[in-house]
């Protein structure tokens, strides 16, 4: 089955009842995880962002809690899953202030592992990715965001 385009789906949308989008928005959100975190974003998070990038930064505290240490191997495992869910939340929120910030703390808190990633190439090709990842999309923010963003990734 071929998906149908975005305007395709808006078009045939759009001529549907409340009730009936309803019910299509509870048969797609039964479907897959994503949909559903999409969905508890937009109605109950998206109105607080503040409080949506506290709740992923504690999300983030305890999934680099339980990083498991033991190899560089499994680190690299473990830290790619924060940075994959860290790049979903951020694609939640569209927000590029969002997303900027939650990559300058992804970076701190790698910055501060045991062991260190320095020891490791890929963990810290990583860590540089996000660097130029993040002043890539500084220029898109107001001048004000970009000087403290600024100072805070020279700290790293």
């Amino acid at each position: 089955m071929k998906p149908a385009t975005v305007k395709q789906l808006k078009d045939e949308l759009s001529t549907r009842s409340p009730k009936e989008l309803l019910e299509l928005t509870l048969r797609l959100s039964k479907f897959k995880k994503e949909n559903k975190e999409l969905l508890t974003y937009l109605l109950f998070e998206s109105h607080n962002e503040d409080g949506f990038i506290l709740s992923v930064k504690q999300e983030m505290d305890a999934d680099f809690e339980n990083v498991n240490r033991k190899t560089y191997y499994l680190m690299k495992k473990g830290i790619r899953k924060i940075l994959k869910n860290v790049k979903k939340y951020a694609r939640y929120s569209l927000n590029k202030e969002t997303e900027v910030e939650l990559l300058i703390y992804f970076c701190t808190k790698m910055k501060t592992l045991y062991p260190p990633i320095r020891r490791n190439v890929t963990l810290e090709n990583m860590y540089y990715r996000q660097i130029a990842m993040i002043r890539k999309k500084l220029p898109k923010l107001d001048e004000d965001l970009q000087y403290d963003y600024e100072m805070e990734l020279n700290g790293l």
